[in-house]
């Protein structure tokens, strides 16, 4: 057993009252749920990053980000396969870096999960608005329903929750193409500079650094397909298969959204936008027109799609968290259809009343990279630590390059986390903070009261016999 924790005895009818659905979800059910988590990113919130760094500092920022991204995944690839467990990133680290290192991690990643979905709600408000739909002057009774409409799919199924998922990222992935294929002819590499003086970094360095904020924005939340590992037929196989696929999805959009949302509309016109895409068609085109009507409602789908399948996302962390009794135990309690449903509706409450309160997409999205970023940091090192102190581990896929692969990703990661500092201190603050007083709790409390049935757990307990048996 680890050290410096304890375990609390639990009744046999415990896990029975923490299950999850197996089988609901093959390799292309995880990649559109990869896809699905992050394609709100490509509708907005990633042309702050022009306001940052120019579009040069910010096309720097996306290849760092997707740089950083590819090479995580590829890690992520194979301790997923490894360790298939609904705590993922959480579990990954408890096994490598022992129970704090896997609480810090868990914590992070649910910072990031629990807040993404606030700031995409808040970009939902803006495009419902900019439609002038419902003639709503302000945006929560938006927020409140989206919250209230997609956690009620998601307690009434996880398999049916993956489908419509599927579905709404397959419009959304329509609406994509058609954005592009209306800007191709409107494109002029001039109109990308008009920010600042006129040059590739028209804030220096430094502009490009804080951009990195924003490049992530392309790709936040890939990595959460591992949390649903437990759900998947053969995760063994479908894991690497599903968050591979996706990441060269999102690779692909990043590209095409970069060079001509702003290369057709300027990035001026974009750098403040909670809309661009349809904002980006109109100063194309000199007016409204179809296209512009076609991306604004259908671009709903891309903002729907991620803050529905991230809510899934932060559900089963928090649940695999609770269930291990890092946190209170009662949230990870399972219904009839096998849904956690406490695990959905607290920090679904938590993210509308932030949503209502701050109104700010950009303050909420800086809050959510802290988190991932710092997550991120733990992952990979993860990821090297258990290549080096258990290389006997069944590894059914293995990352290319090996640590080399993840190193990079580490490098990059804490870059981003050093970003966050130069565009939001207050934000990082919040966070750090958060993590701080989490980490209170387990030290005082959680850990003297963890669940040695937990599976995260379990993996530990046989990782740390097999090592006393080699000593």
């Amino acid at each position: 057993m680890a050290k410096h924790v304890e375990y609390e005895k639990v009744g046999s009818d415990y896990l029975e009252h923490r299950q999850l659905k197996r089988g609901a979800a093959g390799w292309v059910l995880l990649a559109g749920l990869g896809v699905s988590y992050v394609i709100s990113g490509d509708f907005a919130g990633w042309n702050f990053g022009l306001a940052q760094g120019g579009w040069g500092g910010l096309l720097v920022a996306t290849i760092l980000m997707g740089a950083m991204y590819t090479c995580m995944v590829f890690g992520l690839a194979e301790l997923a396969a490894a360790l298939p467990v609904a705590g993922a990133g959480y579990g990954f680290a408890r096994r490598a870096l022992g129970p704090l290192g896997g609480f810090a991690t868990g914590v992070a990643i649910l910072v990031e999960y629990a807040i993404a979905p606030a700031a995409i709600v808040v970009f939902i408000g803006d495009y419902v608005q900019a439609l002038g739909l419902f003639g709503l002057t302000s945006s929560w009774p938006v927020y409140l329903v989206c919250y209230a409409i997609f956690v009620g799919v998601h307690l009434y199924g996880v398999g049916e929750a993956l489908r419509l998922m599927f579905v709404i990222t397959g419009v959304a992935v329509v609406a994509l193409i058609a954005f592009v294929v209306g800007m191709v002819g409107r494109f002029d590499a001039d109109k990308l500079f008009d920010i600042g003086d006129g040059s590739f970094l028209p804030f220096g360095v430094t502009g490009a650094l804080g951009a990195l904020v924003y490049g992530i924005w392309f790709f936040l939340a890939v990595e959460g397909v591992p949390l649903a590992a437990e759900e998947a037929r053969d995760p063994k196989k479908d894991m690497p298969r599903g968050i591979i696929g996706a990441m060269l999805v999102l690779l692909v959009f990043a590209a095409a959204i970069l060079v001509f949302a702003p290369g057709g509309a300027g990035s001026a016109a974009l750098m403040s936008s909670g809309n661009p895409l349809p904002e980006a068609v109109r100063a194309a085109y000199g007016g409204d027109n179809a296209l512009a009507q076609v991306v604004n409602y259908v671009g709903l789908a891309g903002l729907v799609a991620s803050f529905f399948s991230i809510i899934f996302a932060y559900s089963r962390q928090l649940f695999a968290l609770s269930r291990a009794g890092y946190l209170p135990r009662w949230l990870s309690k399972t219904g009839k259809r096998k849904t956690p449903y406490l695990a959905l509706i607290v920090p679904g409450t938590v993210g509308f009343v932030l949503a209502a309160i701050l109104k700010s997409g950009a303050t909420l999205i800086n809050v959510a990279v802290f988190g991932a970023a710092l997550s991120y940091v733990l992952m990979m090192v993860s990821h090297i630590v258990l290549r080096v102190r258990e290389p006997g581990l069944a590894r059914p896929y293995r990352t290319p390059g090996g640590v080399v692969t993840t190193g990079v990703a580490l490098v990059l990661a804490v870059a981003a986390v050093v970003a966050t500092f130069f565009v939001d201190e207050l934000a990082a603050g919040i966070t750090a903070g958060i993590v701080v007083v989490a980490l209170a709790y387990f030290w005082f409390y959680s850990r003297h009261h963890l669940v040695a049935a937990a599976p995260e757990e379990e993996f530990a307990a046989i990782a740390q016999a097999e090592q006393e048996l080699k000593d």
